[in-house]
């Protein structure tokens, strides 16, 4: 794993270079994300998924593109010096941030400058509220809650529900405050709803306990899959088994390293794309990730792959080319530009058939995956 990391690191500094080299004849698109610390997974799924569309785009000819990258930590003050880094190195649009809390702080910003951004996986209202420049390529976190809660009833996994979810982060929260409204008109029972407040708690006994006294038989987790895990191994110890079911922040639970992957078995995700389907772009965009990177690409990888033939469409649209994109604050023209043509198109991603509202949320169907023998796989 510490030579997987060091190798994409590695990677994105040849690119950044290759990327200042196409300046004139390309357009520069700029990612930050978590590329170090406990998420990194995320980030490096979003480079590596982006470098795959952008490879296949480029020799297409016509229309070119270079990234340029910045490791955010998934930190929001290091996430908006990562974007004026890349503005500095010619960015005239944003593929970023990764993570809803950076994503927040670097939409502020890029409204104020006129910057335009399509974020492959912050999922938070709260990014694109109030900022007609910014858009999404993930369902929001309202209707990850909502469609959790209807997944579960249409297809009864349970009758009795628990929740743990992060209150101090806006991702966990928001999706739980729908998914227990949902459930509650759909009738489904919440037994116990239980708490914590960081991603570095290691102790999850008290919530489990207090889901396995009050007869959950499933427990949804609208977390990342740092806690998640932790989660997981410490029901194991308790000798408590529910169904789990969590929603995209727990893509990338089966990479962790020294994860015993036979505690995730049974697990549902909710998500809008899985590695086993059978269509030719899935399987494509799996068997390039697998070549180029190894390992089974995350939803994070997809989202980035889509985002980028998302905005390389946009960018065909509204007649955008490198001599604009790369003019002095070309940006804002750029921005101008595709700010009317993004609720006009309709892509279909690997991820799901987008379309744009003005406001920037997108409409795409959530689908499920289920993890059978170390593997995620598709279900209806």
């Amino acid at each position: 794993m510490k030579k997987f990391f060091a190798a994409v690191l590695a990677m994105v500094m040849a690119v950044s270079m290759f990327s200042a080299a196409l300046a004139e004849d390309a357009i520069i698109i700029g990612i930050s994300g978590p590329l170090t610390g406990p998420y990194a997974m995320y980030g490096q799924g979003v480079v590596n998924g982006a470098q795959i569309a952008i490879d296949e785009i480029n020799a297409l000819g016509g229309l070119q593109f270079a990234l340029v990258y910045e490791d955010d930590e998934g930190d929001p003050e290091k996430a908006v010096n990562a974007y004026n880094n890349m503005l500095d190195k010619g960015a005239a649009m944003m593929a970023s941030t990764v993570t809803s809390g950076a994503c927040a702080a670097v939409a502020a910003k890029a409204y104020e400058d006129r910057v335009f951004m399509l974020t492959p996986s912050a999922s938070s209202p709260t990014v694109t509220e109030g900022r007609d420049n910014v858009f999404q390529i993930c369902f929001t976190d309202p209707g990850q809650g909502a469609a959790s809660a209807q997944y579960i009833v249409d297809h009864k996994l349970a009758t009795k529900v628990a929740v743990i979810y992060n209150n101090g982060q806006d991702y966990s929260t928001g999706i739980y405050q729908t998914f227990d409204a949902k459930a509650k008109e759909l009738g489904l029972e919440i037994v116990s709803v239980t708490t914590f407040s960081s991603d570095d708690n290691a102790d999850f006994t008290v919530q489990l306990g207090d889901a396995k006294a009050a007869g959950a038989e499933l427990v949804f987790l609208p977390i990342y899959y740092t806690p998640a895990s932790m989660v997981l191994q410490q029901a194991k110890s308790m000798n408590y088994a529910p169904t789990f079911f969590g929603v995209d922040g727990m893509d990338g639970i089966l990479d962790i390293e020294g994860f015993d992957t036979t505690l995730a078995e049974g697990v549902y995700l909710l998500t809008a794309y899985s590695a086993d389907a059978e269509d030719e772009k899935t399987q494509n965009f799996v068997a390039k990730y697998q070549q180029n990177y190894g390992g089974v690409p995350i939803q994070f990888a997809a989202d980035a792959y889509d985002a980028i033939y998302a905005l390389y469409e946009a960018c065909k649209v509204a007649g955008v080319t490198p001599e604009i994109a790369n003019a002095d604050e070309g940006f804002a023209e750029v921005c101008e530009m595709l700010i009317p043509v993004m609720p006009t198109l309709t892509i279909e991603g690997i991820t799901g058939t987008m379309s744009w509202i003005a406001t920037g949320e997108v409409t795409k169907t959530p689908t499920a995956v289920v993890i059978q023998n170390g593997v995620y796989t598709g279900v209806k």
